[in-house]
């Protein structure tokens, strides 16, 4: 596989105060991002993207003291096997993934959802956690069992498109409550599409491979 040039480093975004809107309406979340520059999903470790990769992207803004996120992923064949909260959404189907971690702080956040909003919420005290978990093949430690972020989604199969509204409130993520506007997190987007039985994984990041929880390749968002 091809690893990233120099050139190709983490992204720096800024986040943006966003106006409030009705997340139950795609029309009013569309329109409420319209102004947040797209991130757009891509395959950094791959010479060129697969013939099966379609493409994606994310808007970043911030509202009420929370994260917000709004996801446009092309697909084919959008299907989960996923029927309720915290499953292992990455084996089960198409998901989106978020990864969180303010800076200067070891533990993040990861969470997923899927196409049907069955969600995924883990909080990692830091990077080691993680290698713990997958060797001893039980992630339950690190969930979060309350309902504790919001997301909505919207499957458009005549379009062959899915979206996904996500706000996360900063104390799902933050050790240390404090405005968010100046703040500065890590972050990254992932994402695994199922067509045809094969899996294509792509990311915001520019990952050397599929490891998405190597936090060196993350980008910064600024709230501003």
């Amino acid at each position: 596989m091809a690893r990233p040039g120099k050139k190709d480093i983490s992204l720096e975004v800024d986040c943006p105060a966003l106006p409030s809107c009705d997340s139950r309406e795609l029309k009013a979340v569309q329109k409420a991002f319209q102004s947040a520059r797209p991130i757009p999903f891509r395959q950094a470790w791959r010479p060129r993207k697969e013939r099966a990769f379609m493409p994606g992207f994310v808007r970043v803004g911030w509202n009420e003291g929370a994260l917000l996120a709004f996801a446009e992923l092309s697909d084919v064949e959008i299907s989960t096997r996923a029927d309720g909260p915290n499953q292992r959404l990455w084996a089960l189907g198409d998901v989106l993934e978020l990864f969180l971690q303010p800076a200067g702080q070891s533990a993040y956040a990861e969470f997923q959802v899927a196409p049907n909003n069955c969600q995924l919420q883990l909080v990692f005290p830091d990077a080691k956690a993680v290698i713990k978990a997958r060797a001893a093949n039980d992630f339950k430690p690190f969930m979060i069992w309350s309902k504790s972020f919001q997301s909505r989604t919207w499957v458009r199969p005549a379009e062959q498109r899915w979206y996904v509204f996500v706000k996360v409130p900063q104390n799902l993520v933050c050790e240390r409550h404090k405005p968010l506007q100046g703040q500065r997190w890590r972050f990254s987007f992932s994402r695994f599409d199922y067509t045809g039985g094969k899996r294509v994984a792509s990311s915001t990041s520019p990952h050397q491979g599929t490891e998405f929880h190597s936090q060196e390749e993350w980008g910064a968002l600024r709230f501003v």
